[in-house]
């Protein structure tokens, strides 16, 4: 699938429109459904606050302003100006329960278009096409199954279609230390040789101006000790790649025979039907206490983490409570350090400190107070992700997509306990604690007279993450400035420079909780302080408008793909902002009512309504994890047999906001009534969670155009772009003669690039393109696989058939005996590289990766085998040359030095006027076509 965006405009805010111009199913494909959702949750929260902004401005904010409750300054704004015994509080009730109404609302359209959205990405032939879809990862498996594949095998042939294949994983920890010393030795050989060329070329020149004969570069010399000075210095080309070669060889040797390393109580399980994995993972698998209790879903080589692969559960559930007992202890430092920072920076407080007392209120000392305690939090919550990742990463998560999903919480819950309740309220509380010391009767009556004023440092907060945080996210500052200066000072090598220019990725499992975290901030004070409610809606704003461009432009996330998982965690993050207003509004209201001389009926019923509602939406929450829930993380049984009945299903964009069968949106036959549905369905992806359902229906009856406007921009109501889409699916249906939910590719012998740690798949039209070169530059890899049949699509074999690979002799890598067979495989001869490849491949090609489903049972034992059993016994070496031939000798020594296993490639890099060492960011060395020579 191609994800990179249409070019944009020369005009400065071209990047605005362009970012608003593709349709929702076009921004699915693009982007994938995690970053589609967060966008869309952006969206409602902007939409959600500007709606309180409007509301509380006319209502609340007026109320607040014409009490006579002698607040000052600012407090004039807050529900702190009025009295505890006025009815005007009713307005804050109402309205409050309004806003939850209206909160509500929007959660249940999102979930309702999230899980229709989750269905269709879920049987889309372009996420049932490769093989992770159809895929579990078993952990903790009993010895007895652990022996044998066979037995695995027997085990999941009971699902739906059967196996089509068990890999079992196996401990290469020898083998992981000598690739990871040779690729370590491969980096300091580069920056050698580089370095030498460098010098070349400055001597060369300096001799030219002045006429001179040009002196030769020392070569550079270590010692093999790591001890400073100690041994005789060494040649350090000849060194390094003499030793490279040695682990290259031991590299080809071990891994040449995958039996010699013992196999792992973990297995990748490959089905014949996508159903079949999501049965099996959601299936109590064995009898046995912990035994196959961890099961993954949709599984990508390049996320699992390797060294978590081999728990036992005991172990891992022993690192699961260390983990969580740190986290508590984070927690509880964290607390008293934010807190007492925070504190100290009040005026106020500061003069309670003894020696302090007379300082003076200067307008200093002020914006140190507002500026500093936010400054303070953001420096301090930096350090926390990396330090919550590593206890995730030892608790023996085996994925890293998992560790980011599970730091939503963890995160967000430090967020609301350490900048929320304790940083935001350590002013309020303090003082509160303070006088209440004094008179404890008065703690209740001073509630609505301090927490108001916590008002100004959640404005601060919030104001500083809207313009700040969106400025740093569209300008990236930091990886601006990193791209000019890690050149400079640590890119000295041509691989170096191009990992300086590695597009950026989306720091999820930092970034959502931030965004919960403004929603909490906002909500809670959308009636006690209305004008926060202005704030966040401007906060919610300007990200959603930055993201938009940013996940078509700029952050590069096709290793991040959940399927949208994030966005239930992104719900319930939500509902724990709703909870926490809600109890604030009751506390209020008990806090007024302590402070009401006069107690009456009405004042008890001000405290009866924000019960009732707070256990209302108690009630909505448990609807909501008992209706849509379950059907989130798995394909409904019915969804995948009405698919199955219906193919065409899985390639339509769905009724996201429809309540009929999934049938329902592919039963047009007619090809203009079935285009103008199309349209329709974008307006009710697009517009749906904003306004009625039948408010659309209504528009587009008496706006027809809008179905089939005449000018083409991508718009949801776009001919042209309906059109395209109907070429997009005569382009796909090439692919999917059948209309089934699986690709196939037509190659004779079903060959598929073998892949790699990096690249272990490339898209349909790709392959087909490059066949004949994939096939030459494979052939000795894939000589094994030559011979396998082409399977069909996986969800195209009925319940009941044989499986697909009866009466195939295929052997799997870690089922052969002749060693001879995979020496040949791996063996190496002299490599010469051809500079004249037109068809290279770029490193940063957005294309969304996934080895297919028509892969052979070796490329399926490769794919997913440990990463230093994929590594190869040749080392490419990317280095420039100098303009005046010094370096070429040397080269050919280099490779000489190293057995034939070290490859030199010398295209993409050049060294420029100035001496410097110039890189074609673009260019992968190891995707460069290579000839036997």
């Amino acid at each position: 699938m191609q994800r990179r965006s249409p070019e944009i405009g020369n005009w400065p805010l071209a990047w605005i429109s362009a970012a608003f111009k593709l349709r929702e199913d076009k921004i699915i494909r693009r982007v994938g459904l995690d970053t589609y959702m967060f966008l869309r949750y952006m969206r409602s929260m902007f939409v959600i606050f500007l709606v309180l902004s409007c509301l509380s401005l006319v209502t609340i904010l007026p109320v607040n302003i014409v009490s006579d409750g002698g607040a000052r300054e600012l407090n004039t704004l807050t529900i702190a100006n009025v009295p505890a015994e006025s009815t005007k509080l009713w307005v804050h009730i109402v309205f409050f329960m309004v806003f939850v109404a209206w909160v509500m609302r929007n959660i249940f359209v999102e979930l309702q278009v999230y899980t229709r959205l989750r269905i269709w990405w879920l049987t889309n032939p372009e996420h049932t096409s490769k093989v992770g879809a159809s895929t579990i990862m078993v952990s903790t498996l009993p010895p007895a199954l652990t022996d044998s594949d066979e037995r695995i095998q027997k085990t999941f042939d009971i699902f739906p279609g059967g196996v089509r294949q068990v890999v079992t994983n196996r401990d290469c920890s020898e083998l992981e230390d000598i690739v990871e010393e040779r690729d370590e030795l491969a980096g300091k050989l580069e920056k050698a040789l580089t370095g030498f060329a460098a010098k070349s070329e400055k001597l060369h020149k300096k001799a030219a101006k002045k006429g001179k004969e040009p002196k030769e570069a020392k070569r550079p010399t270590m010692r093999e000790s790591w001890i400073p000075f100690k041994g005789p210095k060494l040649d350090s080309l000849e060194f390094l790649s003499t030793r490279i070669g040695e682990l290259n060889k031991k590299i080809e040797e071990l891994g040449s025979d995958p039996t010699y390393f013992k196999r792992k109580s973990s297995a990748f399980v490959f089905f014949n039907k996508q159903i079949a994995a999501h049965m099996a993972a959601q299936t109590v698998l064995d009898y046995k206490p912990f035994s196959m209790d961890r099961v993954s879903l949709d599984i990508n080589p390049d996320d699992i983490i390797w060294s978590n692969l081999n728990l036992n559960p005991y172990d891992r559930r022993l690192r699961g409570y260390i983990s969580l007992a740190a986290t508590i202890g984070l927690v509880i430092v964290w607390t008293l350090m934010t807190g007492a920072l925070t504190t100290l920076v009040g005026v106020k407080n500061l003069k309670k400190i003894p020696g302090l007392e007379n300082m003076s209120d200067s307008k200093f000392f002020g914006l140190f107070t507002g500026i500093v305690p936010a400054v303070v939090i953001a420096i301090v919550m930096a350090l926390l992700p990396i330090i919550l990742r590593l206890l995730l990463r030892l608790e023996g998560t085996t994925r890293k997509s998992e560790i980011d999903l599970r730091l939503l919480h963890r995160y967000y819950f430090f967020q609301v306990w350490n900048v929320y309740l304790i940083t935001i309220f350590t002013s309020s509380i303090f003082s509160i604690a303070t006088d209440g010391f004094k008179d404890p009767s008065m703690i209740l009556s001073l509630i609505p007279e301090k927490v108001p004023g916590s008002a100004t440092p959640i404005l601060t907060y919030v104001l500083l993450l809207a313009f700040t945080g969106a400025a740093k996210e569209i300008l990236q500052v930091t990886r601006l400035a990193l791209r000019y200066i890690l050149p400079i000072l640590f890119a000295n090598t041509p691989r170096k420079l191009c990992s300086a220019e590695t597009p950026a990725e989306f720091d999820w499992g930092t970034s959502i909780p931030t965004h919960s975290l403004i929603f909490l901030m906002g909500f809670s004070y959308s009636f006690i302080a209305p004008i926060v409610n202005c704030f966040a809606a401007v906060y919610f704003g300007l990200f959603y408008l930055v993201y938009r461009y940013q996940f078509l432009y700029v952050y590069n996330d096709a290793n991040w793909s959940t399927g949208g998982l994030s966005f239930p965690k992104s719900v319930q993050q939500t509902m724990v902002g709703v909870y926490i207003s809600e109890v604030y509004m009751l506390l209020m209201m008990v806090a007024k009512l302590a402070d009401n001389d006069n107690i009456n009926a009405n004042a008890i019923l001000r405290i009866i309504f924000p019960a009732l509602l707070l256990l209302l939406t108690i009630g909505a929450h448990i609807y909501i994890n008992d209706a849509y829930m379950p059907i989130i993380n798995y394909l409904p049984v019915r969804g995948a047999a009405e698919i199955e009945e219906n193919p065409k299903i899985a390639t339509t964009f769905p009724d996201v906001t429809g309540t009929g069968d999934l049938q329902g949106d592919t039963l047009d036959t007619d090809s203009i009534m079935e285009a103008e549905n199309k349209v329709r369905r974008m307006f009710y992806a697009t517009y749906g969670s904003l306004v009625p359902r039948r408010l659309i229906d209504y528009v587009l009856t008496k706006v027809p155009k809008l179905l089939t406007p005449k000018r083409h921009d991508g718009s949801p109501g776009s001919s042209d772009s309906a059109s395209s889409d109907a070429d997009d699916e005569e382009k796909r249906s090439e692919h999917h003669p059948d209309n089934t939910a699986a690709v196939t590719i037509g190659l004779d012998s079903a060959i598929v690039p073998m892949p790699t740690e990096h690249h272990y798949s490339m898209g349909i039209e790709e392959a087909q393109l490059d066949e004949k070169k994939l096939t030459n530059e494979n052939s000795y890899i894939l000589s094994i696989d030559s011979k396998q049949q082409a399977y069909p699509p996986i969800d195209s074999i009925p319940l009941g058939s044989p499986r697909i690979d009866e009466g195939v002799v295929a052997e799997s890598i870690h089922s052969i005996n002749s060693s001879t067979e995979l020496r040949q495989r791996r063996a190496h001869t002299t490599l010469s590289v051809r500079s004249d490849q037109k068809n290279r491949k770029s490193r940063y090609s957005m294309i969304d990766k996934g080895l297919l489903v028509t892969a052979g049972q070796n490329a399926l034992s490769e794919a997913f085998s440990n990463p230093a059993l994929r590594a190869k016994a040749t080392t490419w070496i990317w280095v420039p040359l100098d303009n005046f031939g010094v370096c070429n000798p040397i080269c050919a020594d280099v490779e000489r030095w190293s057995n034939n296993t070290i490859c030199v490639v010398t295209d993409g890099t050049w060294i420029d006027e100035k001496g410097h060492v110039r890189a074609d960011v673009e260019f992968d060395p190891e995707t460069v076509e290579r000839t036997s020579v």
